[in-house]
């Protein structure tokens, strides 16, 4: 592979936005098409079927968890089974009651309505959206000071579809209104398998099987890292592959992206190198974590953290995160070498 190229850190603005409209084609239209999450999608079968049969809206949906499993594009499989209208917004883009009533009072009967990042929801505007998600009614207060008054709009029966990544932070008063909550979890290697196999299908690029398996078992268990990283694969296959992904090709390609065989990138080393190394294992907070690297606590905590927790190369503890052995390990640390690196591992791990 010619060493000349080395533009992998270079963000191209039309880049991106050919990846997301790629995306877009890669997502699955039906619930039958949806690889993973077996038991979710069997269940949400079940409450789509009933709110067809019984005529009614579906309940209010919550969808959590780490990014890229597929929130949004559940939710818009869930609208077109529904065969409703499906309007898309996000918590930070609600800012004032009028911008919530514009959107609920242009619904049509039983659409969906997508709310990403719902824990960002402004707590004014949860409290207008209280009686509209129970009652279909929608308060609005006209005027201010004395002459203010509230008047009543009805609304047509709607679903809302929330998703959030954190779900803790969603108030409880809000989160208890949804009827329907399904909790996201990183996918098995065989599904991301079956995903990278059926998007390397639509991008009209042939992969083998081993070469769908190496970049399976470097995508952290998530959709959307595994068709960027067959997307960038693909490049490299174009360039240099007779446009055949195989398990040399794929093999090559994500080292350039340094991506290792755990799938790992320079950002999860970089928080490892800080709290095995710099910081002796721990315990460091995660906003100390985040100043060392240069990154934002948000994106560590939503994008990085989880999958290094599921590793089990860091804890989580009252003082701060803490690694473990495994990370030790990993960083090439040894005990005998760096005694005192160890002395913050907890004295009942393994």
């Amino acid at each position: 592979m010619n060493d000349k190229i080395n533009k992998d850190n270079y963000i191209n603005p039309k880049q991106l936005k050919v990846d997301a409209e790629l995306d877009k084609s890669l997502r699955p239209r039906c619930i039958s098409e949806f690889i993973g999450q077996k038991k979710i999608i069997e269940n949400l079968l079940v409450f789509i079927k009933s709110a067809r049969k019984r005529k009614e809206p579906l309940d209010h949906v919550i969808l959590s968890g780490p990014p890229g499993l597929g929130k949004t594009c559940l939710a818009e499989i869930i609208a077109n089974e529904l065969n409703v209208g499906f309007r898309i917004t996000s918590g930070p883009a609600i800012e004032r009651a009028g911008d919530l009533a514009a959107i609920l009072t242009n619904l049509e009967k039983y659409d969906v309505l997508f709310v990403d990042e719902i824990h960002r929801l402004n707590r004014s505007i949860e409290e207008i959206l209280y009686p509209a998600m129970e009652d279909y009614k929608l308060d609005i207060i006209i005027g201010k000071g004395p002459s203010a008054k509230s008047i009543r709009l009805d609304i047509e029966p709607f679903t809302i579809i929330g998703a959030t990544t954190r779900i803790g932070l969603v108030a409880p008063p809000l989160r208890d209104r949804f009827g329907v909550n399904i909790r996201l979890d990183y996918y098995d290697k065989e599904s991301i398998v079956e995903i990278i196999t059926r998007s390397a299908s639509i991008l009209g690029i042939k992969i083998t099987r081993k070469g769908a398996e190496i970049i399976a078992g470097r995508s952290r268990g998530t959709p959307r890292i595994a068709n960027r990283l067959l997307r960038r694969v693909r490049d490299y296959a174009l360039m240099y592959s007779d446009s055949v992904i195989d398990e040399d090709i794929a093999e090559k390609s994500l080292g350039r992206l340094d991506i290792d065989k755990m799938g790992l990138d320079v950002v999860d080393k970089k928080i490892l190198n800080t709290v095995v190394i710099k910081f002796s294992g721990g315990p460091v907070g995660v906003g100390t974590i985040a100043a060392s690297i240069g990154e934002e606590v948000d994106t560590i905590e939503d994008v990085y953290e989880p999958y290094l927790l599921q590793l089990g190369f860091l804890k989580r503890t009252s003082k701060g995160r803490v690694a473990t052995k495994k990370a030790f390990k990993y960083m090439g640390v040894h005990k005998e070498d760096n005694p005192k690196l160890f002395n913050n591992i907890p004295e009942n791990e393994d």
